[in-house]
């Protein structure tokens, strides 16, 4: 987590078209990278059709 606050620092985000298959992205991102403080999430927005994936630092 971030010193200064305790919390997640959200560093980037990006829409995408809505597939199932991201969540198996993101697992491994995490997975992968979480030694480097990074961490990944996912949002799905039903009304738009799409999913979010963001980018946090902790």
């Amino acid at each position: 987590m971030n010193e200064d606050n305790g919390k997640l620092e959200l560093i980037a985000f990006k829409s995408f078209a809505s597939n199932p298959e991201l969540i198996y992205v993101i697992d491994f991102l995490n997975k992968s990278l979480k030694e480097k403080k990074i961490m990944f999430g996912l949002v799905k927005n039903k009304e738009k059709n799409e999913m979010v994936i963001n980018i946090y630092e902790f």
